[in-house]
Formats: C-alpha cells, structure tokens, sequence
C-alpha cells in the first residue's frame, strides 16, 4: 500500500492502482468516458488493422496509431509539469494530485467539446430536456441532431451536465454514418460512436473473442468490426460490447431498460422455477453432469421428470433465436440428469426439526414440489394420495411414451430418503377427512390437480363408446386392460387430446382423427408433439367444432361437424363462431372429448366450507396460497386451473414458502446444493460461431413408436450435448459487468437540521433510502415545510435532494416521467399498473 493525497484528502491505495481508482475509493469522482472498471486503459491501445461499417471498408493507413484517450479524467501532481491521465498514472508514495483546479475544469470541458462536436448533443442542451422523450421535440430540433433512445440514462450526458458544456461548442452536423439494424439483437448507430474504444478492449481483453478494431484512415481514429457482419467477424453476441458503450451507439434491440434483465436473460425469466439455467448450461459444457444437476435441483423438486416432459418456455425466448434457433434447452437437461453421479447429494442439507406438521394432499408436481422444499426447511411432511403409487397426473396422465415410470420414481425417491412420508391409497373424504387432518397437523396443502374431463353437452355425448380423453389416458397408465376402436376420433386441440390420439394408434387404432375448433397456427398443444402425432399417422381436422355424436342402437357410428370460422371474439374471449351452412360427417365407433378438465371437490370439501372460484378453482385470499380457510393452502391446477407441470411445481414452490412463513419461519426456502460458481469473463473465440447448428433430439424410430409405449424423444450423446451448450451466447455475463461510476448526485441527509437550511419556496424534492432508492417525487409551494412533514410520513426515507422551482407541479411531471422510462414503475411501488 502506498500513501498519497488527492485534493488534500489522505488516500491509502494498492501499489500499481491508479489514480483515478484511488480517487473512486474515497468517493472523489474524477469524469471518465474511456475509462472503465473491467478494462484495461484505453490509453495507448493501437490500431488493429482495417475495419469495416456494414460494408463500408475503412482502410488503415498507419500502423501503430495509439488513442490518446477522452482526455476527461485529466488531473495534475505536485512537481509534475501538465496534467496527466488519471486512468493511467500509477499512483506513487507521496504523491500530492489535483483534481478540480480552474486549468484541469477548462481542459475537461474542451476535450468535451471535441467529442460532441462529432456527437448530436441538442438535446443536452435543451431547456426543456428533463423527462423529455424526444417525440414530438418542442424546439422541432431536427432528428439526426437529437440525442438517442439512451437519453435520460446515457452515460456521456451524465458526465457532460458534470464537466459543463462550453457554450462555443460547435452544432453537430450529421455525417449520415451507417446505422446498421439487419443484423441480430445489436443496433450499430456509428453516427453516435464517440471512439472511446471500449467496445474494443471488452471484446478483446474481456471476452476474448475480437471481432471489434480500430484504424487511423488519415484523419482519425475509426471503430469497426473487422469483417463486414457481426457474425463473420466472429462476434459471440454477448452483448458486452453494449453494456461497456458510454453513448447509443451500440445498442439492443427490443429491449425495455425497465425490464432490462429480464429481457437480457429470458430463459431464466421465462422459467416459472427460475432455475439459473445459463449456469448449468455452462456446467454441462464442462462436462459436469452433477454440478448441472445440483444447479437444477435448487429449485426443481422433480429433475429428472422435468428433463423428460418440460414444455421448454425458455426456448421459445433464447436469444439465440435470433441467430439460428433455440439452444436445446430441455435436452441439455435431461444429458445432465441422465449422467450425474450424484455427487451434490451430501449438500442436500435438511434443517433442523421444527416440529411443525405438514399434510399435503396430492402427489402431482405442485404436491411433490411443495413437499420437498418444505422437507429441507425442517418440516414434518406426509403426503396423502388416493392412488396406488405417489405422483399424482405425472404417473396416471402421461403416457409412458413422454415420461418413463423409472424416471418419475428415481424424483420420488429423493424425496422419502429426506424423510417424506407418503401415503398411498388414501382417499380424502372416505377415508380420512381434511377436519380431520386438520386436527392432527399445523398445516394443509391441497393440491389434487384437474382430475376429470370436461364433457360436452351436445346430442349423443352419453352414447357407448363417448368417452373422456383423461379418464382413457388413466386407464391405460394405471394397467388396466383398455381397447381402443379401429376408428377413432378425438375432440380437442390440446396437450391431452394429442397424448389420447398417440395412444390410440399403439392400442391398434386403425385410423385417428383429431378435430378441434383451432386453425393449426392456434392449438393449444405444442408444435413439436403435433409434428410427431401426424408422423405416426394421426389426421388433424382443424377449425371444426361438433354438432352432435351420431349413434345407432345406442353406440357411437360417427361426428357431424361445423366450420368454426373463429374461436376467440374481438376481447380475446373464447366464443366460438361457426358457418352452419358447411359441415361434414366424419364416420367413428369411438369419440374421446378432450376438452379439458375439470375439478372435483365434492370430496375435499366435506365437513369444511372451502370457497371455490367462478372457474371451479378453490378461492385463495389475495396475492397468496392460502385459501379462505386459516392454515390450509393450495397449489397447482387445483388452484390455477389446468397448466403445465412446470408451472404446477412452480406454484407449490410458492405455496411452501408460504406456509413456512405461516408456521413461524421466514418464508426463505432453502436452496443451495450446488458449488460457488468462479466467475470468468472470458469465452474465447470460435470462428463461425454464428452458424453453429441447434442440435435436436433423437427420436425413437417410427416403427417402434407404432408399437409400442418406450419413450420417443432420447438422450443427446455427451459430445453433441457438449457442443450445444458451447452454442450459449452465455447473456449472464454481461449482468456482471461492473457498471461504470457515474457523476455524484447532490444527496443531502434527511434530517430537521438539513431541512432547517433550505429555502421556504416553491420546488421539488426527491425523497430515497440508505440505498438511494428512490421512495416519493413530489412537488411544493414550501419545500422546508413540506419536507418537514415527510419526516414522519416516510420513516424509510435518509437522503434528499431538491430544486427551486416555481413551476413545481410541471417540474414535478417530467421528473417522474424520466423515473418511469428508466424503471418502470412509480418511486415506492412495484408495479407499472400503479400508475393507472
């Protein structure tokens, strides 16, 4: 450590650091634009060669062209003749710096001048800028002189309205640069690159990958990439280049900066259990099946389960779906699964016994999910189940061909070695009721599922040979000995109405139609299990609806159908339209209707009152599990209607911490089984990356899916699996990108002291925590009186900060306006809808 002052300050800083990192220690800001914490300094750093703007090809004239740098963070030392980069001046013991002297002020503001002479700036000198959103423009500046879409959270206005903008500073005349917005996820506006060379240094010393240079074509130092596209100049896509520029010249597409990370990393978003899947991704590219697996199961119950039968969202919002299709997501899962060893299993830490009871009813994925997480936070648990054997609508409602009995019993038994205990063959309301349940445990989870079909009440339904599709998928998943017709039809569009038609065809159906009110763009089963239906014979008969079931002498010889001509009406209700004038018979000796389903409460509810809602659903109070009952919660279809079993475990995740809280605990599940990951910015360069081809999974051959009921979709190789999880643009590792230290805001502590010294006129103030979360904007015709108030209104409040202003309420609008562009939300509230 060495020992130096900085504006008369004591500074003790790291051999080797810099000034300006010594300076950020102690809360001494000093501007920087080239500067950033996770780069090496720009200073110095050399051409690379030529580079192209689209296709634009700029030559270098001269090799070995340094860049000066911005200039900005300019100080002087003691003894030392001229100012000096504070980025890249060591500091030394002894050393006595400067940083706010009338030479380095005027310095600062003319290498600011230089830049936005090549910059449009109008709008960082407009008096009308604050929560301006540039359109309509009330100067009516034109567009190219205005600033971009980052305006209100640029990075390079922060430090402008900082150093101050010299009223010399020339206008900016357009150069009419290429703006480039036909390649994928990035927007490259070089009309706004100020050459700060960041983007090169994080593609370069950060990522590793470099597909960004510099060169000097006789005038100046030009930014480009070193091919024509992105992806021929072997870019990754990882966005960090983004995240490093100070201005808009580089930018994402479609993203709200309110919702920024979500949208910068969809698949974790787009999960319902918000498993951290670039971090196993990354793991089963090292060929780490268990760390992977242990990474799923801090939130997944049911793995393995979910390995085999997940309906993937976070597919459907990859961003590598921009370049070439998804990352086989679900697959690399089940590859993590299938190899793990099982390692983790000594972290699958249980706490201690709180002697807290938990029944839960039910063992589909929302009871089985409920169950475990509230097994690892202590808690007694006992599962009822009125089946045979535990798992609900996963062992009785899928067929074997999608999730394979082993599979489902490798989840379950995790979960007794914890110490669950599960009773089977015990159906609540004969049995044992929930009173009585009630009686002998703290807690209740009801979490049945949907388990009836839905009928439909049109002539013929009660016909021999009209069934529901979910009791014949029951039948054939509980063993017992069912015979499906030669000619066959299903009624319905959905996941259970495709699961009824491919078993049909393995049961000896000869010909298996499907009809459904749906166009085959709209059906609500997923396109993948459609295409694998119609590839083992089934025959779609979209945008038809049934009349009636034919019969005669009391058995099923056929469907009259209509064209339905539309499903939803104009407020997106379901309201089916049809052409009575166009029908067709269509011949069957059996129907299955699966048109949904339904559930039953009859049982549940006898000798309790459990409200249920308009739906059928079991009533829950607002913005939680827990029904209108003390004590007993619900999860799962049962309380959401039928969803998918991801969301279904989803919701018994919520639902456990829940109850936990109810019981005395925090509400804080525990979860972490796997190892600290080591966080590395690097991943290398991979040429034709941009082309890597989604690896899909292997199916079974057709003549043995006709024939039989082993499962269809199968295993990546280990080599392949590998390959694919290096497809991953790997998104997170931009959220870890330090962000640059911007200007320092004028806060002011929040106490009668300081409110005693401000002025007792109109204004505005900002009111924020110890964390300078913003809390309340609000404008006063008395900002000392006013504020005085709020020291009591808001107890969370510690920091404030307020200006003058006569037209308060108007100043008040645009600052709140520049507030929700950049969250979202109202200060102090969570959500956008507040606002209306």
């Amino acid at each position: 450590m060495v020992k130096l002052t900085i504006n008369g300050i004591n500074v003790e800083a790291e051999s080797g650091s810099t000034i300006l990192t010594a300076a950020d220690s102690v809360d001494i800001y000093i501007p920087r634009l080239c500067y950033h914490p996770d780069l090496p300094s720009g200073v110095g750093i050399k051409t690379t060669g030529n580079v192209f703007r689209g296709t634009q090809l700029i030559k270098n004239v001269r090799q070995e062209t340094e860049y000066e740098g911005c200039g900005l963070c300019a100080i002087q030392i003691e003894g030392r003749e001229g100012l000096h980069h504070a980025c890249d001046t060591e500091v030394e013991e002894g050393m006595v710096v400067f940083t706010e002297t009338s030479e380095i002020l005027a310095h600062r503001q003319q290498k600011l001048s230089l830049i936005l002479a090549n910059h449009p700036h109008a709008c960082l000198t407009c008096t009308q800028r604050e929560g301006c959103s540039r359109e309509p423009c009330p100067p009516n500046v034109p567009v190219d002189e205005r600033c971009c879409e980052k305006f209100g959270r640029c990075e390079l206005q922060k430090v402008a309205e900082y150093v101050g903008i010299r009223e010399d500073t020339p206008r900016y005349k357009p150069q009419k640069l290429p703006k480039i917005e036909d390649e994928p996820l990035i927007v490259r506006d070089y009309n706004l690159c100020i050459g700060c060379t960041r983007c090169i240094r994080a593609c370069s010393n950060l990522r590793g990958v470099d597909a960004i240079g510099m060169a000097f074509d006789g005038e100046q130092l030009i930014v480009g990439t070193t091919a024509q596209s992105l992806g021929e100049s072997g870019c990754k896509f990882c966005g960090a280049c983004v995240e490093v520029c100070p201005t808009g010249a580089l930018l994402d597409k479609e993203v709200i900066w309110a919702d920024r990370e979500g949208v910068l990393l969809p698949c974790v978003n787009n999960c319902p259990l918000e498993i951290d899947i670039p971090r196993y991704i990354r793991l089963v590219a090292a060929g780490d099946y268990s760390q992977a697996t242990a990474v799923i199961r801090e939130k997944a119950a049911l793995p393995s389960v979910l390995a085999h039968i997940c309906h993937h969202p976070c597919e459907e919002k990859c961003r590598r779906n921009d370049l070439n299709g998804a990352l086989c997501i679900m697959g690399l899962k089940r590859v993590a699964v299938e190899n793990d060893t099982g390692k983790w299993k000594p972290d699958l830490s249980v706490a201690s016994s709180t002697g807290k009871r938990v029944a839960v009813v039910g063992s589909g994925p929302a009871g089985l999910s409920a169950a475990y997480f509230l097994s690892r936070l202590g808690h007694d648990i006992t599962i009822f189940e009125e089946q045979q054997e535990p798992g609900g609508m996963l062992r009785y409602g899928i067929p074997t061909y999608r999730l394979p009995r082993e599979v489902l019993d490798t989840d379950i038994q995790v979960l007794i070695k914890m110490g669950v205990k599960i009773q089977t063959d015990t159906p609540i309301g004969e049995k044992i009721t929930i009173p009585k349940i009630k009686d002998d445990f703290d807690a209740i989870l009801i979490a049945i599922g949907t388990q009836t079909s839905k009928h439909l009440p049109i002539e013929g339904h009660d016909l021999h040979g009209v069934y529901g599709g979910l009791d014949f998928l029951r039948k054939v998943n509980s063993g017992e000995k069912t015979a499906s017709g030669k000619q066959v039809i299903i009624i319905g569009g959905g996941s259970v109405a495709i699961d009824v038609a491919r078993t049909s065809i393995r049961l000896g159906a000869e010909n298996v139609k499907l009809t459904c009110l749906e166009a085959s763009d709209e059906m609500p089963a997923h396109e993948w299990e459609i295409v694998e239906a119609v590839e083992e014979g089934v025959e779609l008969h979209n945008s038809w609806g049934p009349q009636c079931i034919l019969g005669e002498d009391g058995k099923v010889v056929g469907v009259k159908l209509v064209k339905c001509t539309c499903v939803f009406d104009e407020t997106g209700c379901f309201n089916p339209s049809f052409d009575e004038e166009t029908s067709q018979t269509i011949a069957a000796d059996t129907v299955f209707l699966a048109v949904g389903q339904s559930v039953d409460l009859t049982k549940i509810s006898k000798g309790l009152d459990l409200p249920q809602t308009e739906s059928g659903t079991l009533a829950t109070t607002e913005n939680t599990w827990e029904t209108q009952v003390s004590g007993i919660f619900t999860a799962g279809d049962v309380a959401t209607e039928p969803t998918s079993v991801v969301e279904a475990m989803a919701t018994g995740r919520q639902a456990a911490s829940q109850i936990d809280a109810f019981l005395g605990g925090t509400g804080t599940l525990l979860e972490v089984i796997a190892e600290e990951p080591v966080v590395t910015h690097h991943i290398g360069r991979d040429e034709g990356f941009y082309k890597w081809s989604r690896a899909e999974l292997p199916l079974l051959s057709l003549d043995n899916r006709l024939t039989s009921f082993d499962e269809v979709e199968l295993t990546l190789s280990k080599e392949l699996a590998i390959k694919e999880a290096q497809r991953c643009l790997q998104c997170e590792l931009r959220l870890k990108i330090t962000p640059p230290t911007p200007p320092p805001e004028a806060w002011i502590l929040f106490d009668v002291e300081h409110i005693q010294s401000i002025p007792q006129g109109p204004g505005v103030f900002t009111l924020a925590d110890q964390e300078k979360t913003i809390l309340i904007i609000k404008g006063t015709a008395n900002l000392q009186s006013t504020l005085k108030e709020q020291l009591t209104l808001q107890p969370n409040a510690k920091l404030f900060k307020f200006e003058e202003d006569p037209m308060y309420t108007q100043r008040e609008t645009e600052l709140l306006q520049q507030y929700v562009q950049d969250h979202g939300k109202m200060p102090g509230e969570d959500e956008l809808d507040d606002l209306f």
